[in-house]
């Protein structure tokens, strides 16, 4: 789980389009077509930004980020929508949006605000993780180990963010799987085991063993006792 975005948006059509296109750049992304529905989500919390439509069925987007803000003032929120006169502009910024987008738009448009939202957030010191000698900066999606950058593809960087998480915990196939792949775990697919393996040779390179295979239950991330960050893997 890296940065993760709430899409709120009942056009079948644009939802999976940005759905797609956000969890390519390596977000962890979930969808709701509607504003009751996006208001139960919201209050579960953990969202870093939220992509808003205004015309919803049940609630309208306005009436959610109002709610919203009377509740939670860190997560970013971006308006997505077909209002595009200046009035309701300032309506939706004045309601507690932080940013507004009218449709049509383009893709990399988007992204770049989204971007630039979490920078905002970072500027609030929360968008760093890191554990011993390993360090990544969710807004700029860089990673480095003892100092030297490392290029992860989008998968392995979620996967590593889901781990830089739950550092020294015990996280079972299933866990990770459904929060780094936003798929049920069915049992049978490699596709987890490959992903940790190629992490895993990635940051050995580096440094000593981070991710720790537990028979029968799966795997841990962390530095085994006694190791130190500078270590020989």
């Amino acid at each position: 789980m890296g940065i993760r975005i709430l899409v709120v948006e009942d056009d079948e059509l644009i939802a999976g389009s940005l759905v797609r296109g956000l969890r390519e750049e390596a977000f962890t992304v979930e969808r709701e077509a509607d504003g009751d529905s996006a208001w139960r989500a919201l209050q579960s919390g953990g969202w870093d930004v939220v992509i808003l439509d205004w015309w919803l069925p049940a609630q309208d987007g306005l009436s959610i980020v109002r709610r919203l803000r009377e509740r939670d003032q860190e997560t970013s929120v971006l308006f997505l929508t077909a209002r595009d006169s200046v009035p309701d502009r300032v309506k939706g910024l004045n309601g507690g949006a932080d940013d507004y987008l009218c449709k049509p738009f383009a893709f990399d448009e988007l992204l770049a605000r989204v971007h630039a939202l979490v920078r905002r957030r970072e500027g609030r010191g929360g968008t760093r993780l890191a554990y011993a000698d390993v360090e990544l900066d969710l807004a700029t999606q860089r990673v480095a180990r003892a100092g030297k950058a490392i290029d992860l593809t989008a998968k392995e960087y979620a996967l590593l963010v889901y781990f830089l998480r739950n550092a020294d915990q015990v996280l079972s196939r299933t866990r990770i799987y459904e929060h780094v792949w936003d798929e049920r775990y069915d049992g049978l697919s490699n596709t987890l085991e490959v992903h940790v393996f190629d992490l895993r040779r990635r940051l050995e390179a580096h440094g000593a063993r981070l991710i720790h295979t537990l028979r029968g239950r799966g795997y841990s991330f962390g530095l085994p006792p006694g190791t130190t960050p500078g270590d020989a893997p």
